[in-house]
């Protein structure tokens, strides 16, 4: 599986054709940020308003599919709850993780742009992330589709420095 990226700028992620736009939502930040943020801006405020009615809250397992286009050129918006953002650990990120692809899945999805959990405000580094979610899409039980994570491009580079360390630990000596 190859990782492409994509930088959180809406003039960018307009660019892309995928059937999917993942963002994630948290708890106890409002208004949203990152991809979910944008995506409410691009809406009109639709996510904020659902906010306020307690429709959506951002609490783990949560999950909301709504239509990507005509806002988008994303067949379909996914928002997935992260809980709170100040009791985020690792063992959250790998439940929000497990909750994301399971949707994904569950939607027979061949491409998706997604911002992972926790990147949103540093919470977690681009590297675990990235890892993390390299390990879960290698595992035998996942259905592969393409992937573009949503990052800054100094983060993205991290994630591309630790990809050619880890392919260079693993190549086989000769």
């Amino acid at each position: 599986m190859r990782l492409q990226f994509v930088s959180p700028l809406l003039h960018e992620l307009d660019r892309l054709e995928a059937e999917v736009l993942l963002g994630v939502l948290w708890q106890d930040v409002r208004p949203a940020d990152g991809i979910a943020g944008l995506c409410d801006f691009r809406l009109g405020g639709r996510l904020s308003r659902w906010m306020l009615e307690g429709y959506l809250t951002g609490a783990v397992g949560e999950a909301l599919l709504v239509p990507g286009k005509p806002a988008f050129g994303f067949e379909k918006l996914l928002f997935v709850g992260a809980g709170a953002r100040a009791t985020f650990d690792d063992a959250r990120f790998e439940q929000v993780l497990a909750t994301m692809l399971k949707h994904v899945d569950g939607l027979a999805t061949r491409s998706v742009v997604a911002e992972l959990p926790g990147r949103q405000g540093d919470v977690v580094t681009p590297e675990h992330a990235a890892d993390r979610l390299l390990a879960a899409l290698a595992a035998p039980k996942a259905k592969q589709a393409s992937w573009t994570v949503v990052e800054e491009l100094p983060a993205r580079r991290r994630i591309e420095q630790q990809l050619v360390e880890e392919r260079r630990r693993l190549r086989p000596v000769l």
